[in-house]
């Protein structure tokens, strides 16, 4: 390949959470109905052009991850489930990114259908629980800064959650 396709394209919405190391994005293709087969092989072109070396998918179904581990990209599926499960599953989500990040050089993409405020408050939560921010007002902050848009009352909610049930990594929390 040669040229604009030799680069691939940017995953769609896609945002840095820690440069070089956690990024976030929809579902590498589209969702659904937009799912484009030769849309998501551009976009895994560019994943690993970036050196990305794992996908998180919090996908409840294992949609795209054959095609990961067939571009050369491993991937992980961890279902977030439904907004009622959060509690149940935030801390195996929050566990397995902590574990990944703690490869060196590690760089993971980590995607649902759209990066909406489900998506979103995962990060925020995930901010609180590797130690990185103490506060919950502070990883919305930054999340709501990074994204160019307020979280709204469901990504709060799972923010909520990740204080509730005292989700933290270990001790004082990981550094990134």
């Amino acid at each position: 390949m040669r040229g604009r396709w030799a680069q691939g394209l940017e995953p769609r919405n896609f945002i840095w959470i820690i440069k070089d190391r956690l990024a976030v994005s929809e579902r590498p293709g589209g969702y659904a109905r937009n799912h484009r087969k030769v849309r998501r092989e551009e976009e895994l072109i560019w994943l690993e052009r970036h050196g990305f070396t794992r996908i998180v998918s919090l996908l409840d179904s294992p949609h795209n991850l054959a095609a990961y581990e067939e571009a050369g990209i491993p991937a992980v599926q961890v279902p977030l489930g439904r907004p009622d499960e959060a509690s149940e599953r935030l801390a195996g989500v929050y566990a397995v990114l902590a574990t990944l990040l703690e490869e060196p050089g590690a760089c993971i993409l980590v995607h649902h259908e759209d990066v909406g405020d489900r998506m979103l408050g995962v990060i925020a939560g995930y901010l609180l629980y590797s130690g990185a921010v103490d506060q919950g007002p502070h990883a919305i902050l930054i999340v709501e800064r990074l994204a160019g848009r307020e979280l709204q009352s469901e990504g709060r909610e799972i923010v909520a959650v990740t204080i509730e049930e005292g989700l933290r990594a270990g001790a004082g929390g990981r550094s990134l």
